[in-house]
């Protein structure tokens, strides 16, 4: 009984999402078209979401930055970090692009009609002919700083973000009155969230039965096979790549170590559907595997935030589904190495972000143009893989600080853990 109550306290707001997409769906087979007067109800949730996504950003990244001080071999350390993260969430994103391209999530779909209801017209514009180098300075920067304030320029508010928390770190001292104004700001955009947050199941239901009832029943068919496929790549990254990263961290000893100890995180995991809410469970675990102290306490809480592999697979099947729904290029290797771009920013930097996903899902469809009409499509592949992706997400920061230690601690670290006493041989 009390792991029932354990169970619905910890996925209830996610129950309550499917309830409403679910409803939303019927009501959208059953109405057809008839349920467009419910759209307005959809938008309202839209543009609340669209209205805080500027400044969230802002006060998330550069808080983040500017409130890191104070770590043991703090250079070495979040080097090997940075490493590690890069290199993982890497592999995820290739991996979820190679499956994405094996099971197609919506290859039968009616694109047409989809691209009526979506007005497509708004995203298509004439492309300019830029070189190389005018679309990088583009991507990166704007002309001017009141263009920072719309959602279109996002990945240039967060490179402004970067530098402005960088700087405020450099500062020092006499800049902490700013670093504590961001953080002070930064939980009051999350508080913000929270309260919209309230109004997603009415929103996203009233919308999504829109949706379904000017596009029938072939969406929905692109849905279970993003599910499946999700599963499919969720179980092969969680059993081969987890053991290759221990593998490679420790030999073969690290392989055993890791597997004793990955049950209770990866439950907790499960049960808790929060990466946030498995930091204590996960420190406590990184130690039994003999990963110092200040590797331990500086990984975890930001890998919490800032590494979420399952979240990159996530980003990779939302892009890929979006093109398919509006017929773009999967082929080209520009739009491939977007992709996996795009998909590597949501999971590694928005992952810092209060609200997750869904702010992940307005960055992807702020960077490639698509209308706000297609959040909530999205929006429910996120629901629907939540408890996968928290897997991936949580656990896999407790392998990801068996490969920082063995950058930062040499080739033997384990065998002088075991020697210590830190863990038993």
């Amino acid at each position: 009984m009390e792991e029932l109550k354990l169970f619905f306290k910890s996925y209830r707001f996610t129950l309550l999402l499917l309830a409403a997409i679910l409803i939303g769906g019927v009501a959208g087979l059953i109405f057809g078209t008839k349920t467009a007067v419910v759209k307005p109800f959809g938008d309202l949730f839209l543009n609340l979401m669209f209205m805080i996504i500027v400044p969230l950003v802002f006060f998330s990244i550069a808080s983040a930055i500017s409130n890191m001080n104070g770590m043991k071999r703090l250079g070495k350390i979040m080097g090997s970090i940075l490493v590690v993260f890069l290199v993982t969430a890497s592999v995820a994103a290739i991996l979820g692009l190679t499956g994405a391209s094996i099971i197609h999530p919506i290859e039968n779909a009616d694109i047409a009609s989809i691209k009526e209801v979506m007005n497509q017209s708004a995203v298509e514009a004439d492309a300019e002919d830029l070189t190389i180098l005018d679309h990088l300075v583009a991507t990166f920067t704007v002309s001017d700083f009141n263009l920072l304030l719309s959602r279109s320029n996002m990945l240039q508010l967060i490179v402004f973000s970067l530098l402005f928390g960088i700087s405020t770190a450099l500062v020092g001292e006499k800049a902490k009155p700013v670093a504590n104004f961001l953080s002070a700001a930064t939980a009051v955009m999350m508080k913000m969230v929270n309260i919209i947050m309230y109004y997603a199941p009415i929103g996203l239901g009233c919308y999504f039965a829109a949706v379904i009832g000017e596009l029938g029943p072939q969406i929905l068919e692109g849905y279970a096979r993003s599910f499946v496929l999700y599963l499919i790549l969720a179980v092969i990254y969680y059993f081969g790549f987890f053991t290759l990263y221990a593998f490679i961290a420790g030999g073969k000893a690290g392989v055993k170590i890791f597997w004793k100890n990955a049950i209770t995180p990866s439950v907790t995991a499960i049960a808790t559907c929060s990466s946030a809410a498995c930091i204590p469970v996960n420190l406590a675990t990184v130690r039994k595997m003999g990963v110092p102290k200040d590797v331990a306490e500086t990984i975890i809480p930001l890998g919490a935030n800032t590494h979420k592999d399952g979240s990159v697979f996530g980003g990779v099947l939302k892009i890929v589904f979006l093109f398919a729904l509006f017929g773009k290029d999967l082929t080209s290797i520009s739009n491939i190495l977007s992709i996996l771009g795009v998909a590597f920013l949501v999971g590694a930097v928005m992952g810092a972000i209060p609200g997750g996903g869904m702010i992940g899902e307005m960055l992807i469809i702020s960077v490639y143009g698509f209308p706000p009409e297609t959040l909530p499509i999205i929006a429910v592949i996120s629901t629907i893989i939540d408890a996968p992706a928290t897997l991936l997400n949580s656990t896999g920061n407790t392998v990801c600080a068996m490969l920082v230690t063995r950058l930062v601690e040499g080739k033997n670290w384990l065998t002088k853990a075991v020697k210590s006493g830190e863990i038993g041989a």
